[in-house]
């Protein structure tokens, strides 16, 4: 992926917000689609990896208790089918071991609710800033690789 392939996602954000409270989906999704976010929302973990197989997202806003998948399923399936997707940690019930769980499987940041509209920006953008600085990152270490076998 190209240096302006980047930049051309950083323009508009695809996020994926998985709660099954719609208050919350609801109140996630006003505060983003002010910040040139195309947002869509899943009420469970099912819903959520369908919808990720239609198209996937740049930032994920995952809940941790929800009925069928849980958070930490849902989790483990997006960073094995779609590594490039960041997920955000975001529960009701927050502990230590589900917060270690949640980092050693791949999650960007893990949140406490209530998480008030101005989180949900930045958390956002942190998550979208890590990506673009990962995508760029490929391509210099392939070039390293190349290099090195060259010589």
């Amino acid at each position: 992926m190209t240096a302006s392939t980047v930049a051309k996602m950083g323009d508009i954000k695809r996020i994926l917000i998985v709660d099954d409270d719609e208050v919350v989906r609801w109140s996630y999704q006003r505060s983003l689609q002010n910040v040139s976010c195309n947002v869509e929302a899943a009420s469970d973990g099912e819903q959520a990896l369908q919808t990720m197989e239609q198209k996937p997202f740049d930032v994920v806003l995952l809940d941790l208790r929800m009925p069928g998948k849980d958070g930490l399923t849902v989790l483990r399936t997006i960073k094995q089918k779609w590594p490039e997707s960041e997920v955000v940690i975001i529960t009701g019930y927050p502990t230590i071991d589900s917060a270690k769980e949640a980092v050693r499987l791949g999650a960007h940041d893990y949140l406490s609710k209530p998480v008030g509209p101005q989180d949900v920006i930045n958390i956002t953008d942190s998550a979208m800033t890590h990506k673009q600085w990962a995508l760029r990152r490929v391509p210099e270490n392939l070039d390293a690789e190349s290099t090195t076998r060259a010589a």
